[in-house]
């Protein structure tokens, strides 16, 4: 990553959380985005978009949640998780621009259950986990409905967590990454190049994040 960053360290109850701001010189919102429970900020997703957004007036904010700083091999508990991101939450909003809350997959959980008490501006959800692999009646769909903010979802085609065609209708927006799975890889009969699919998921977030103001 050869963009400006600086870290800032969070003190919550669960243990220390770590924010990696980008450089983005006069900004008109801030993007704070969540890892998943099976890796960390380098998911290429949010270091695509950490790239990408200053460009276009947005400020990233790749935040790690405790248990990942202390090199916990396990995400902790989702209460733990949402209990950590409002902790947190004062130090991404402090520079007083609005807040689009987001992450990936169980970051994405955190942030649409938390995002609307928070004040957050809308809800980013990348690869959202709709149900566990295999499990389509274990539904989270409630979490994504719930939000009461803008939203979007911005899912691959082969998401073995919930694939486009499996979310139910909403009050959310819909970008679906072709042939991509959780983790928005393509296999290489798809024909898709992985620029190409980073560069869909970083158009799709541009273009409705540009919607927003």
């Amino acid at each position: 990553m050869s963009r400006t960053q600086k870290t800032q360290t969070v003190p919550t109850a669960a243990g220390d959380a770590r924010i990696t701001w980008t450089s983005a010189p006069g900004a008109r919102l801030v993007l704070a985005l969540g890892h998943g429970a099976g890796g960390g900020v380098e998911a290429r997703d949010l270091a695509a978009l950490a790239a990408a957004l200053p460009a276009h007036g947005v400020q990233v904010a790749l935040v790690e949640q405790p248990w990942r700083v202390a090199g916990k091999k396990v995400a902790s508990a989702p209460k733990t998780l949402d209990a950590a991101w409002r902790e947190l939450w004062p130090a991404l909003a402090a520079s007083g621009r609005p807040v689009v809350a987001g992450g990936r997959s169980a970051g994405a959980r955190v942030a649409c259950r938390t995002g609307r008490e928070l004040g957050a501006r809308a809800v980013l959800a990348l690869s959202f986990p709709l149900h566990p692999p295999g499990r389509p009646e274990k539904s989270r769909a409630g979490e994504l409905l719930g939000t009461g903010l803008p939203t979007l979802v911005v899912q691959g085609g082969n998401d073995p967590f919930g694939r486009p065609e499996e979310f139910p209708r909403g009050d959310f927006t819909l970008a679906e990454v072709p042939h991509a799975d959780h983790g928005f890889a393509v296999p290489k009969r798809s024909g898709r190049t992985a620029e190409q699919t980073a560069a869909a998921v970083t158009d799709a977030v541009a273009g409705w994040l540009a919607d927003l103001s």
